[in-house]
């Protein structure tokens, strides 16, 4: 690596915290359609969030989820009760940490790097998840794209990490597990780090992240 790296910014749902566990609890309330409905609301979930930016048309990220849960459920026939739709949207506020990350985060910490979140997730939401899985003295900053009214992929979102910080892009490395969103974030400017769990392709965009790896762990090789 030739850049010096002074801070580390992640992205939140899917990096640090597993949102893909809401189809467990997904399972409980519409028995053998929890999988399908935790792909069909995490699809449209983002894809909302796209529509909303490229319209100017911003709404906070819990409306937006909460939206994209209705949709996903009228889209598979499932009768979402209002008990039903407030306990999976609860469930944002206590998504668990992948297993590696609490470890990985106090060692990055302990090497006196600067560490952010930068998430679609509005304030709320985040100060709940990062609480819950019990991070609320790790990062120097929570940023929250609610500051710039536009969610990523805009550069105004990547562009709150160089303004927090005061680093060039390239001094800060970025780490996401959506392949999208690393690959937009290098395109922005930043140094990345794609946290490849599913064994996912490359997204054909023309661009790759700096560097890959099966989980968390592999940053720490990488900054060294």
């Amino acid at each position: 690596m030739t850049m010096p790296i002074q801070a580390i910014i992640f992205d939140a749902y899917g990096t640090l915290f597993d949102v893909y566990s809401i189809g467990a609890l997904a399972e409980k309330l519409f028995p053998g359609r929890g999988d399908a409905l935790a792909a069909l609301w995490r699809d449209k979930q983002i894809e909302y969030t796209r529509l909303r930016t490229m319209c100017s048309m911003y709404k906070p990220f819990w409306e937006v989820t909460q939206d994209a849960l209705v949709f996903s459920c009228n889209k598979l026939d499932l009768d979402l009760t209002f008990d039903a739709q407030n306990t999976l949207m609860g469930q944002y506020a206590k998504l668990p940490p992948f297993p590696e990350n609490l470890g990985v985060l106090r060692r990055l910490q302990a090497m006196e790097l600067k560490l952010a979140i930068l998430s679609n997730g509005n304030p709320q939401m985040l100060d709940a998840v990062v609480k819950a899985a019990g991070m609320q003295n790790i990062f120097n900053h929570i940023l929250s794209v609610d500051a710039v009214k536009k969610f990523k992929t805009a550069p105004e979102a990547y562009q709150l990490g160089p303004d927090m910080f005061g680093l060039s892009a390239k001094n800060i490395l970025f780490v996401s597990s959506n392949c999208w969103d690393a690959c937009a974030a290098t395109w922005f400017g930043y140094t990345t780090f794609w946290v490849n769990r599913a064994n996912a392709p490359l997204e054909e965009l023309g661009v790759k992240p700096d560097a890959t790896g099966p989980d968390m762990a592999g940053l720490l090789e990488f900054i060294q």
